[in-house]
């Protein structure tokens, strides 16, 4: 089991922040994906998956109904858009990258059995994850943040700006 780093904190804390300041950091010594808002009239409309070899998909949108897909709110979440583009790019981390990247684990994320069992093949994989993870009580992500040798951390508006380097000194100690 390699080392694992979760990231948790309450909804817009920052924690993609950290995340994109720490993939910037790394080049393509890392690999994964991270999510981001999509905007339009009226608010946030949904949420894009953005791999970090440049792969995007719409992830949950409040266009996607029907066709037995999950909700959360007024999104519907496309699964199979996770798995063909999210699951493969943890996959190809694992295969051939140093640390891998996974914004985030959270409910949408959940749904997705595939999606469960690739988080689990980079936990115990010997390369560092770098991950966001709810914050909300689910037994599938409590179960994780518990699991031995995993490193939790929670983001607050008075340690994410400090967070971006904190995470790259704890990977520099983990890879030598």
């Amino acid at each position: 089991m390699g080392p694992t780093l979760l990231l948790t904190g309450r909804p817009g804390i920052g924690k993609t922040t950290i995340i994109k300041a720490v993939v910037q950091a790394l080049g393509d010594r890392a690999g994964g994906f991270y999510t981001e808002e999509i905007r339009g009239p009226g608010g946030r409309k949904g949420f894009r998956l953005i791999t970090l070899d440049g792969e995007e998909t719409i992830l949950a949108h409040v266009r996607l109904k029907g066709g037995g897909r999950p909700r959360v709110g007024r999104y519907g979440v496309d699964v199979a858009a996770l798995d063909r583009v999210g699951v493969a790019a943890i996959e190809r981390a694992l295969a051939d990258r140093e640390v891998i990247i996974v914004d985030e684990i959270g409910k949408m994320e959940l749904f997705s059995g595939n999606f469960k069992e690739a988080v689990m093949r980079a936990v115990l994989s010997p390369r560092p994850l770098v991950a966001t993870i709810m914050a909300k009580k689910n037994a599938w992500a409590d179960a994780l943040k518990m699991m031995p040798g995993i490193t939790l951390w929670e983001v607050t508006r008075e340690n994410r700006d400090a967070l971006p380097d904190q995470v790259l000194s704890w990977l520099r100690e983990r890879l030598g």
